[in-house]
């Protein structure tokens, strides 16, 4: 029979083991990036001569500076849009008792189901038409877009398992009228799933490759990933700069992260669990 003590060794022995897997590439990744050009020994041996030009180098030999000050306003703008609107739909959507509602609900979950692939020669024609291609405004416009479905299904689904309405008519009773409601009382109490979204949305944007070098192609803008590209090339890469600019591209998304992580926590525990 088995105890709950051993129960519990074998769940920590799980976890711990688990989390060593996890940290080898990380170890390997840093290891790479301190490592002096011209050391060829195994990524898994520590270098024998760490050092630091590498952060240097991908700093200053690359466009990163201006490719992360770009990432960071369309992942910013992004992440508003998405958070404004996905709020200002899933509000409704959740207190409506009408057949209606249900069906538009159900309407948005269709974007959960099409890949994005499929619009993204319309999309890339409308935005030349618009003349916004070469512009962060594309990309902040495809990103709001994307996210909309998925965002929309997680606050409403938010506020009808964890929000109840009685704040909403204590609030009405108090004297105020349906904005105020949703500005002073609905939307602080959506901290946790919105907490969630940014988190969510900003690496998914973040990380994003294909869809900068699409719609930034020809402009003096770029972001980190395709940046982190033009280390690649044709005959040859030099992957100790490749993987210290990695590094360097992680720090702004890991601090959002951790900044955020309790809310992601809170969301998922009490948004989805209805």
């Amino acid at each position: 029979m088995k105890t709950p003590r051993a129960g519990s060794v074998a769940a920590h022995t799980v976890s711990y083991g688990g989390t060593l897997v996890f940290l080898i590439p990380v170890y390997i990744l840093i290891n790479l990036a301190i490592r002096p050009p011209g050391d060829f020994t195994a990524g898994y041996l520590p270098s024998a001569k760490p050092t630091l030009d590498n952060f240097v180098g991908a700093w200053t030999q690359s466009t990163l500076p201006t490719s992360m000050g770009t990432s960071i306003a369309v992942t910013t703008l992004s992440c508003v849009a998405v958070l404004v609107f996905a709020t200002m739909a899933a509000y409704p959507l959740a207190r409506s008792t009408a057949k209606l509602s249900n069906v538009t609900f159900y309407f948005f979950l269709i974007g959960l189901l099409l890949p994005f692939q499929v619009a993204l020669l319309p999309l890339y024609l409308t935005m030349k038409d618009l003349q916004l291609l070469g512009t962060i405004w594309s990309l902040v416009i495809f990103y709001a877009g994307l996210q909309m479905p998925f965002s929309i299904f997680l606050v409403t689904t938010f506020l009808r398992a964890s929000v109840s309405p009685e704040y909403e008519e204590a609030a009405r009773i108090d004297g105020c009228n349906d904005i105020q409601t949703f500005l002073h009382v609905v939307v602080p109490l959506l901290r946790p799933v919105l907490g969630t979204l940014i988190i969510l949305n900003g690496v998914g944007i973040w990380n994003d490759f294909f869809t900068p070098l699409l719609y930034l192609a020809g402009s003096n803008f770029s972001t980190i990933p395709v940046a982190i590209y033009s280390f690649v090339g044709v005959y040859s890469s030099d992957w100790p700069l490749i993987f210290a600019a990695l590094i360097i591209s992680m720090v702004p998304i890991l601090a959002i992260y951790l900044a955020f992580q309790r809310f992601v926590i809170q969301g998922f525990a009490s948004g989805l669990k209805g």
